[in-house]
């Protein structure tokens, strides 16, 4: 289990939101800063050898979300909440469809 840490405090629209990602991630400079990226990358973790995110892990490992400050980040950023909730789902769901485990999950801190 891979947890990475995401202060919610640095997103305030949608700009943000991939920067915190991008930062904490590692993507590479051609990450599309755009939530199907977004699925693209998060689906990949662990395929290293892809080399779309500096954070990598094993196959049949996790990676835990922890957003910190979630309560202010739901209530000041409904759309970016809703679409990580969302799109997390859907990258678990796509590997799922794919016989791959899941590989994203959450902690929140309020």
């Amino acid at each position: 289990m891979k947890k990475v840490k995401i202060d919610t405090n640095n997103i305030h629209d949608w700009n943000s939101f991939h920067d915190e990602f991008q930062n904490k991630f590692g993507f590479p400079d051609f990450y599309g800063r755009n939530m199907d990226a977004w699925n693209d990358y998060m689906t990949h973790l662990d395929d290293p050898e892809d080399q779309l995110s500096q954070i990598t892990i094993q196959k049949g490992d996790i990676v835990v979300l922890e957003l910190h400050d979630v309560k202010t980040f739901k209530t000041r950023c409904p759309e970016q909440y809703n679409a990580l909730i969302d799109c997390a789902a859907f990258v678990n769901w796509r590997r799922v469809e794919k016989n791959k485990e899941p590989i994203l999950t959450f902690s929140f801190y309020t």
